[in-house]
């Protein structure tokens, strides 16, 4: 009966919300050759751009979840979804204005201002889903949060293309800041004023914001899952986030390069929904991560590895390396799930989920940060993509060490998963 449970619309509004912010994330791999035929922009710079968007995350991640706290969670979505609006319009202005070249660093600060947007938007959303959702519904509904980015990132890879040789990429720029305002005002419409949401009552203690922080900082559940969360979007992103410049490097037609590489960002969808359905039906979290984390691993060194040296080197044929990415993000995609549903429990306190997914979001945003341009600096030092996989699986080997710290923290706790 509780895998049946409906998701409330306002809770679904709030997703919908996420997906808006992460298709901004997700709007710079399908420009990158439009980029570079325009602005002069080169690989270093693109992964650059492409990671530039979590340096916010990077830096404040904990003090934008204080923040998603003390305004309220609508509020700071609102906020949230007007900044990433607001900057991708004057994104699209700066690209139609061609400013050749000096147009480059206008761009690397309005991705930082986006990522500002970003995080406000999506600090206080598992915390709202949860609020917002009946108890038999909730595991179901955080694990739809968790496909929020690779939904959104799908998308973006998927009607890119297409939208840029349209409209150019500052028309693209223009079309996402639409979908964001319209996300902006399905949550103004259906989610319920702060003052209205059934939250927990906070405790003097943890009122203050100085309080909720070290309070946060000090607690191992919080630090674990910032971890994990870390080392699974940083590899899921400089992977994906470079599917499409591998295919087209390949000769891939532009429009099966679109398709294979929205569908495999796709694949993390199906992992996040499957992984909420699993939690839903009583498999433990820790069980669950080790699944995830061991899959992107056989997954990347499939699709990436080559044996032998130079042009001689052996691989998998093309067909299976797709579909060893495609595991590759399927699988991880039970990795998000699984950490947003133990967020809320792993919290300290119900005052401080949001600063807990701040946690969170600072981690994965640093690892996101870093992955793509080291991936990017291999890539160019041996002339190609096959030493890919040294990254994913120092990754995936630190996820399973962090996953065997999750059964002890929830005991901790207390709470039953």
């Amino acid at each position: 009966m509780a895998s049946h449970a409906r998701i409330p619309g306002a809770a679904l509004a709030v997703v919908l919300a996420g997906v808006a912010a992460a298709l901004h994330l997700g709007k710079l791999p399908p420009a990158v050759p439009a980029l570079q035929a325009t602005l002069g922009v080169d690989l270093l710079q693109a992964g650059f751009l492409l990671s530039l968007v979590q340096v916010a995350g990077m830096c404040l991640g904990m003090v934008f979840g204080l923040a998603a706290d003390a305004i309220g969670p609508r509020r700071s979505i609102l906020a949230g979804l007007a900044l990433v609006t607001v900057a991708s319009v004057f994104g699209g202005l700066i690209g139609r204005a061609d400013a050749g070249a000096g147009a480059i660093p206008w761009l690397f600060a309005l991705r930082a201002l986006e990522g500002v947007g970003f995080l406000l938007t999506v600090m206080p959303c598992p915390g709202l889903i949860r609020a917002l959702s009946p108890p038999n519904a909730e595991k179901k509904a955080l694990g739809l949060w968790g496909a929020y980015m690779p939904l959104g990132v799908a998308l973006a890879l998927l009607l890119g293309p297409a939208l840029i040789a349209w409209v150019g990429w500052p028309g693209w720029w223009w079309v996402l800041s639409g979908v964001s305002a319209a996300a902006a005002l399905w949550v103004l419409l259906v989610v319920p004023a702060d003052g209205r949401l059934p939250v927990a009552t906070e405790t003097p203690s943890t009122s203050r914001w100085s309080a909720r922080l070290f309070d946060t900082a000090r607690a191992g559940g919080p630090r674990t899952l910032a971890a994990a969360f870390a080392v699974y979007s940083s590899q899921w992103m400089a992977v994906i986030g470079f599917l499409p410049a591998i295919y087209a490097e390949a000769g891939v037609p532009a429009a099966w390069n679109a398709g294979l590489t929205a569908l495999a960002a796709a694949m993390n969808i199906v992992g996040n929904v499957g992984g909420g359905r699993f939690l839903q039906h009583g498999v433990a979290p820790e069980r669950l991560l080790r699944w995830g984390f061991v899959a992107m691993a056989l997954g990347s060194v499939a699709a990436f590895a080559q044996i032998g040296p130079g042009e001689s080197a052996a691989s998998l044929p093309p067909a299976l390396r797709y579909l060893a990415v495609c595991l590759f993000s399927l699988a991880g995609g039970m990795i998000p799930a699984t950490l947003f549903m133990l967020a809320p429990r792993l919290a300290p306190g119900p005052s401080t989920v949001s600063t807990t997914v701040g946690m969170m979001q600072q981690a994965s945003s640093l690892g996101q940060f870093v992955a793509p341009p080291v991936v990017a600096w291999i890539a160019h030092r041996v002339g190609g993509w096959q030493w890919t996989w040294v990254v994913t699986l120092a990754c995936s080997l630190a996820g399973l060490a962090l996953a065997t710290r999750v059964a002890p923290a929830t005991s901790r706790r207390g709470t039953a998963i």
